[in-house]
């Protein structure tokens, strides 16, 4: 064990949203370390193998639960939220109660939980997204955020109770700002909804693969497990990071035709069958804004605190996640 390891083992760190697409990907990597790590979520949470002592606990968030989710925690990754996505935020009540409510809960509940040592160290995954409409080619994250949809001012208004809290000393407050996350799911109920896993599924079951543009849209993609390493490292290394956001991602820019294509010819390959075609459709009319906006990364503040860094290339990432959605059919 490093002098590190053995100065954080037996901390509890509990994991909100632990049987989620990024959650179940965050509870497999936190699996090797010297943690007492609790599992919290209403499904069942993959308990993967590992040093570490994993506690599930099963439990509606949104109902109540949240002080007996996080008694006595020295760290709360907080990976909640609502299953509807950003369309639900637009109509459905539910989704700020989940998306804001349950932050604003567990804050409460970590403020009455008071003592005389460190306060515990918070990470929350926001959205790069929270920025709007990106102001320039590449953001860092010193951008004034202008959120253009209701899922981002939730996740937003939930990144800001954060902060407050940190500057008052409640918590020490981190907040991940994640890209657009693909890859497999770290446990058969962890379905990834995303634009490239619904590109696999399509070319999977030979359909088209539709764009709502020409294809020369960038996203800023990086697979699941090193998304997951990134948390990890804010709960190693969180001295620098404590009171703001900080932006993941690959710097790449990758332009969505070009992505889909690869999908479709790695499809083809492993199927043993000719590429289904990549076609421009016209955009549905809730389409907003940002889906018509380049983004690409620049994550190098975040690199320079902790030492991260995404290890998976993208046509590895596209590689692995194509073989395991091939399982399903």
């Amino acid at each position: 064990m490093t002098a590190r390891g053995a100065a954080h083992a037996g901390r509890v760190v509990t994991v909100l949203g632990a049987s989620g697409f990024v959650g179940s990907a965050v509870l497999a990597a936190l699996a090797p370390r010297p943690y007492r790590v609790r599992a919290v979520a209403r499904r069942p949470s993959a308990v993967p193998r590992g040093s570490a002592a994993v506690e599930v606990c099963r439990a509606d968030l949104a109902s109540g639960a949240v002080a007996g989710a996080v008694a006595g925690s020295d760290v709360v990754v907080c990976l909640v939220t609502h299953s509807g996505g950003w369309r639900a935020a637009e109509s459905d009540p539910e989704s700020e109660r989940v998306n804001v409510g349950i932050m604003r809960e567990l804050l409460g509940v970590l403020r009455a939980e008071r003592s005389a040592g460190p306060p515990p160290l918070v990470v929350y995954a926001g959205a790069a997204s929270q920025v709007g409409v990106p102001p320039r080619d590449v953001i860092d994250g010193t951008e004034r955020d202008r959120p253009a949809t209701e899922y981002d001012r939730q996740k937003l208004a939930a990144e800001e109770l954060l902060m407050a809290a940190s500057a008052e000393g409640v918590v020490r407050g981190v907040s991940l700002r994640l890209p657009t996350v693909f890859g497999e799911a770290y446990a058969p109920w962890a379905r990834d909804r995303g634009v490239v896993s619904a590109m696999i599924r399509r070319a999977l079951t030979g359909e088209p693969l539709t764009m709502w543009h020409d294809g020369t849209v960038k996203r800023d993609l990086v697979h699941v497990s090193d998304v997951a390493d990134a948390f990890l490292a804010a709960v190693d290394r969180p001295e620098q990071l404590v009171g703001r956001h900080w932006l993941l991602g690959a710097g790449r820019g990758d332009r969505l035709g070009d992505v889909f294509r690869a999908v479709s010819r790695i499809v083809a390959e492993r199927m043993g069958r000719q590429p289904v075609p990549v076609v421009s459709v016209e955009p549905p009319a809730h389409a907003p804004a940002t889906d018509f906006a380049d983004v690409t990364i620049d994550s190098s503040l975040f690199r320079a605190a902790t030492g991260w860094s995404p290890r998976i290339a993208l046509h590895e990432a596209l590689d692995r996640t194509v073989a395991a959605m091939a399982e399903e059919f």
